[in-house]
């Protein structure tokens, strides 16, 4: 029995404010970000869940978690891609989004993939 190591993923997100949506007198920013989730390795892999820590400039916390992203489980093909845009709203003009997702190989194994932490930020608002 020969152990496989689990498909190299790679992520890469995109942010953007979205002032039209936003509310800065009534402390609500909100941002959309799009994901490419990027499939390395030579098998497939499938996403199950997501799991997402956003915090704020005042440090508050949010933690999100559940079934795949914006209602999908994607299957990724060996060199494949997936991309997908979903949003969040904070109360601060800057904050970060971090998390993971929870995918399993073509032969049943999961594992874990890394986001790494991405700014939420108003255009201008950092020098």
């Amino acid at each position: 029995m020969s152990i496989s190591s689990p498909p190299t993923i790679k992520c890469h997100v995109v942010s953007h404010y979205l002032a039209e949506q936003s509310q800065p007198d009534q402390q609500r920013y909100v941002f959309s970000y799009t994901i490419t989730i990027k499939n390395l390795g030579r098998g497939s892999a499938h996403l199950l869940t997501r799991y997402w820590l956003i915090t704020d400039a005042n440090g508050k916390k949010l933690v999100i978690e559940g079934e795949g992203v914006v209602g999908q489980q994607p299957h990724i093909n060996a060199t494949d891609e997936f991309t997908y845009t979903s949003g969040t709203i904070i109360e601060t003009p800057v904050g970060v989004m971090q998390g993971q997702y929870t995918m399993e190989d073509e032969v049943g194994n999961r594992f874990k993939v890394e986001v790494a932490p991405f700014r939420l930020a108003m255009p201008n608002i950092l020098h």
